[in-house]
């Protein structure tokens, strides 16, 4: 099990290594995505009311795991619509 753990900390830090110093070949670390943002806001009066965004860019980067503030760029590629709660519901 803690080979496991080992291994996968290892191939988390080498994503990061490979970003930071943009191994191999001087690729580039960030990249941007269009997305469709839907806000879902519940009403007092027990309704949901809607609220969309018009499409817009969002920033990523080029690895397999999450770094620096970002999501990675071949999952925002396939979660182009993202639903934003705002309440409790």
């Amino acid at each position: 099990m803690l080979g496991l753990l080992l291994a996968g900390a290892l191939v988390y830090l080498c994503d990061y290594v490979s970003l930071r110093f943009r191994i191999p070949n001087n690729r580039a670390q960030f990249g941007s995505v269009v997305v469709q943002r839907t806000w879902v806001i519940p009403m007092k009066d027990g309704k949901t009311q809607y609220a969309f965004d018009p499409p817009g860019p969002q920033e990523c980067v080029n690895s397999l795991f999450p770094h620096l503030g970002d999501p990675p760029c071949w999952y925002l590629t396939r979660h182009t619509k993202q639903q934003i709660n705002t309440g409790d519901k």
